[in-house]
């Protein structure tokens, strides 16, 4: 029995997007965030995309075998070696290109390995391709902190994010606790939580990494309201905030996440972080 392909270390996400695959509900755009290899999972969702087996990536096909060799002529990686970040126009021919009929796939389908090299203006040519774009276009993006990304692209995709590191299960658990706060609008429980953040010297990046794990979190509520997706905590946001909730929230912490690339002691950054959660908890739904 042919063993079944999975991206390295990732067997649960692996089963999360075969399962949404096998729905057709992958999406027209994806964010693969995370630090785990990235470019692996993206490979093996492109190559679900393609895919013409029965259990998607079945690995076994030939459009698997040429997605996984990076020889599809479909799936082309969205690279500018002769500048420091890509360019307007590479992105523009991206576009253009994008609404050209497949040469032999079920998608065409374009891989960004590393969206630290999309600044704010590049990323902005592929808002209208993005909403309202051809059926047959697909748009991976790869990046470890998905806050590189502006709010309006990652509103527009999935986001799947990669199993953290190594003593980083304290984030995803803290990241947890505070979604369901969220999620139960407990504005008792988030000033709790904010001040044991505080108390407990918690330090401006660790405080960066739970606030990036839990908007993470509320990307993934945001798929799952879209029908992708598995995790219970993934459908009790989109239960509970809705759409527009899950946005409202995200953006809030997406505020916090960018001050904490400046010099602002934490007990200030949890305390102004506070009150912005329990006025979104105590607003009307």
């Amino acid at each position: 029995m042919t063993e079944q392909l999975t991206i390295p270390g990732e067997p649960r996400l692996s089963g999360r997007i075969r399962e949404a695959a096998g729905r057709d509900a992958l999406g027209h755009a994806v964010i693969l965030s995370g630090h785990g290899d990235l470019a692996a999972a993206a490979r093996f969702t492109a190559a679900a995309m393609e895919c013409e087996g029965g259990d998607r990536p079945c690995g076994a096909c030939a459009p698997c075998r040429k997605v996984l060799r990076g020889i599809h002529p479909d799936v082309a990686a969205v690279e500018d070696p002769d500048h420091k970040n890509i360019a307007v126009d590479v992105l523009r021919g991206v576009v253009a290109d994008a609404y050209i009929l497949p040469n032999e796939g079920r998608r065409k389908i374009y891989l960004f390995p590393d969206c630290d090299l999309l600044d704010p203006k590049a990323q902005n040519v592929l808002l209208k391709v993005l909403e309202d774009g051809p059926p047959h276009a697909a748009f991976l993006f790869c990046a470890r902190n998905s806050a590189v990304l502006l709010p309006t692209i990652r509103s527009r995709a999935a986001e799947w994010k990669l199993s953290p590191p190594d003593g980083g299960a304290a984030a995803d658990g803290g990241a947890r606790q505070l979604c369901q706060l969220l999620c139960r609008r407990q504005a008792e429980g988030i000033i709790a939580f904010c001040t044991d953040l505080e108390n407990g010297k918690t330090g401006r990046e660790e405080l960066k990494s739970l606030l990036s794990d839990a908007r993470d979190l509320l990307a993934a509520g945001l798929a799952a309201s879209y029908g992708s997706g598995d995790d219970p905590l993934s459908r009790q946001l989109a239960g509970q905030l809705g759409r527009r909730g899950i946005a409202a929230a995200a953006e809030v912490l997406d505020r916090f996440i960018r001050q904490c690339n400046f010099n602002i002691g934490v007990g200030h950054l949890t305390g102004a972080l506070a009150v912005e959660l329990v006025t979104f908890c105590t607003d009307k739904k």
